[in-house]
């Protein structure tokens, strides 16, 4: 019997090479290559017919004579993913949410899919990981024992199909992606090929009927969603479950949306009965402390639409012959650029310092805007001094020492003021109109210069 022939695959790419290689062709990728089976030559068309496509053939017109209707959206009831989302489920829409095993992904996608079948909606629950039975236990543990939710225990992509077709619900949960396979590939399930062939025709039923399909993805060690990128691009919405297992708190993030803003972050607790949203998430990321003290200075980050206050906490200690920079939820080599520039410009000088920087509660700020309040953190810790009771800054420092403005400032004092804080200093060009009602309570020093701003905190002492 002859044997069957190979081809090797990308798993970051997708791309195919007939022999081995350390390094993938079309990426340039390292030790990604893969071996499969190839497909026969001359088998059956994967795709019911010749010249399938996403959408039906249509005449082509020019933008203005098209008519853009606005997507019509079915909220799921949990506020917190229909912030994430946009405002909720949208008809056709695919959404693929990955995250790490145990994080809450089921749990979660099950609360929202019974919160739909309650509300009218006909549902699908598609699990290949679990039995129907776990599924409904779990239901049970969450508080849902009456739960009407169809629930169909089944990998094979074509009977999935099948049943798609015949129940067209609104929507379908596919848990998970990894363990759908096709009977048309000869390739294990969760390869590259199964993975992308499995997604490109869910999406293409999704398109066609209308069916909202939510895919759940595995993640690398690195946190990155398994299977080749192309998974990515084909769906509507990206969405990552972040956070710790030993944590009460979950982060989810929209990475990509094409019916609403990337970068959302929805705020759970895990409770004993399934994922409860946050109302105030700002409380996750401040410290309790009964009295300031020295090394804490709290910012207003902003995650997608939605301003979060978030403290920064610093250390200061005496260091050997290699001092050391170490910072968690900031960028590392930022945190030198800023301590050059507080030397330089504001004559703070930490060369014989190991420096620390923590942001508190887990969570990653990307943007400069932090740069202000990490600076005062670690002068406030250098010093041995705390900032005063209800202080908080926010603001880029460029190299030159200057404090420019950060986007949306005017919504960051807003928060602040909201929730109680008295004192800001801020770039002046964030500085917001005098005898604005909105930020009654709270004193705000405009400042221009990284010197400007330590001038006023050593006279707020």
């Amino acid at each position: 019997m002859a044997k069957d022939k190979s081809i090797f695959t990308c798993t970051e790419c997708g791309g195919t090479s007939a022999r081995w290689m350390g390094k993938c062709p079309s990426c340039n990728a390292w030790n990604t290559l893969i071996e499969a089976s190839a497909e026969p030559a001359g088998g059956k068309n994967r795709f019911g017919s010749v010249h399938a496509s996403l959408a039906p053939t249509s005449e082509v017109l020019p933008l203005s004579d098209i008519e853009a209707a606005d997507f019509e959206r079915h909220p799921t009831g949990i506020d917190e993913l229909d912030r994430v989302l946009g405002g909720g489920m949208v008809e056709g829409g695919v959404v693929l949410i990955g995250g790490d095993p145990g994080i809450g992904k089921s749990t979660l996608l099950l609360q929202a899919v019974d919160a739909l079948q309650r509300s009218g909606m006909n549902t699908l629950y598609v699990t290949g990981e679990e039995s129907g039975a776990q599924v409904a236990m779990r239901s049970r543990r969450l508080g849902l024992p009456d739960s009407q939710v169809p629930v169909l225990p089944e990998i094979q992509l074509e009977k999935i199909l099948h049943t798609l077709q015949s129940r067209q619900p609104g929507i379908a949960i596919i848990d998970s992606i990894q363990t759908v396979y096709s009977d048309l590939l000869t390739s294990a399930p969760g390869s590259v090929a199964q993975v992308r062939e499995c997604a490109a025709r869910l999406t293409r039923t999704a398109k066609s009927t209308g069916t909202t399909i939510v895919l759940v993805g595995h993640v690398t060690k690195e946190g990155a969603l398994a299977g080749p990128r192309v998974l990515e691009h084909m769906v509507d919405t990206v969405l990552y479950f972040e956070g710790d297992t030993h944590s009460n708190f979950r982060l989810i993030r929209a990475i990509k949306n094409r019916f609403g803003a990337v970068n959302e972050i929805g705020v759970f607790a895990m409770t004993e009965k399934g994922l409860k949203g946050v109302s105030n998430p700002s409380a996750i990321f401040l410290s309790q402390h009964a009295e300031p003290v020295p090394g804490s200075c709290v910012m207003v980050t902003l995650e997608g639409s939605r301003p979060l206050l978030v403290e920064i906490q610093a250390l200061v200690d005496s260091g050997g012959p290699s001092p050391r920079r170490l910072s968690v939820g900031l960028e590392r080599d930022r945190l030198a650029m800023l301590l050059a520039v507080l030397h330089r410009h504001a004559g703070v000088a930490c060369m014989d310092q190991d420096v620390f920087v923590n942001a508190v509660g887990g969570v990653h700020i990307r943007e400069p805007a932090a740069d202000l309040a990490v600076m005062l953190a670690i002068t406030s810790s250098l010093r041995g001094k705390p900032l005063p009771k209800g202080f908080i800054a926010f603001g880029e420092v460029g190299l030159a020492g200057e404090v420019r403005p950060a986007p949306r400032g005017q919504d960051r004092l807003k928060e602040a003021a909201k929730l109680g804080f008295k004192v800001a200093v801020v770039p002046k060009a964030n500085a917001p109109k005098k005898n604005d009602k909105a930020f009654e309570g709270l004193k705000i020093y405009p400042v221009e210069r990284i010197e400007e701003a330590m001038q006023v905190v050593r006279g707020l002492d």
